[in-house]
């Protein structure tokens, strides 16, 4: 038998004994438990990387940073692209068709939030729709003045003639990395979001 292997995963257990619940004590969690500490460890053994600037004091933070405005600026080449001899005016009106069909009808403070946009810009947005008759604004039931935004008939018609070349600008904004860096990015970026969105929520309307 392979003992000095029973051993390891004997030893293996008792550690996350030691961080898991009663709730959490199933193969399935100590599966998942398992993984996320080995690509850690695999992680942590990798070298630093190298990147421009590294030789004169540029931090990982600003290059994170300069990567991220860098990535914005391309998905928005894409997007762009996507929406060529269509009735949007920018991808930004799309997304917004995209939220109100995923997530159904919503305030228009709410739809704003959910795009990260400041109030002007946003209402520019939502003005553009409303005019073009893709989406339409009613009184909120219970403050009059709150007004409601549905996506039209109108609306769902565009968003469906576009979403095919929207898809594929996704596609070619994620490019050739993996399927596991695919997963892996979801995560870090993630709890980036999660962290500016608790750290930022005061600052949006």
């Amino acid at each position: 038998m392979m003992y000095k292997l029973l051993n390891q995963l004997v030893l293996l257990v008792e550690a996350y004994e030691k961080t898991a619940s009663t709730s959490e004590q199933d193969v399935a969690l100590f599966g998942r438990w398992l993984f996320s500490r080995i690509e850690a460890e695999r992680l942590a053994s990798q070298p630093e990387p190298e990147w421009s600037g590294k030789s004169k004091g540029r931090s990982p933070e600003s290059v994170i940073n300069t990567s991220l405005v860098h990535l914005y600026r391309y998905a928005r080449l894409h997007a762009k692209a996507a929406i060529s001899n269509s009735n949007f005016a920018t991808p930004d009106e799309l997304i917004y068709l995209i939220n109100l069909r995923a997530f159904g009808n919503m305030t228009k403070t709410a739809l704003i939030r959910l795009n990260v946009h400041e109030k002007s810009a946003g209402i520019q947005i939502i003005n553009r729709l409303i005019m073009n008759e893709m989406v339409e604004q009613s009184p909120g039931d219970q403050d009059k003045r709150n007004k409601i935004i549905s996506i039209t008939a109108k609306g769902i018609e565009a968003l469906e003639n576009s979403m095919d070349k929207f898809r594929q600008a996704s596609v070619d904004v994620v490019g050739d990395i993996t399927e596991h860096e695919k997963f892996e990015l979801i995560r870090i970026l993630t709890k980036l979001e999660n962290y500016h969105l608790n750290k930022s929520k005061d600052l949006l309307i």
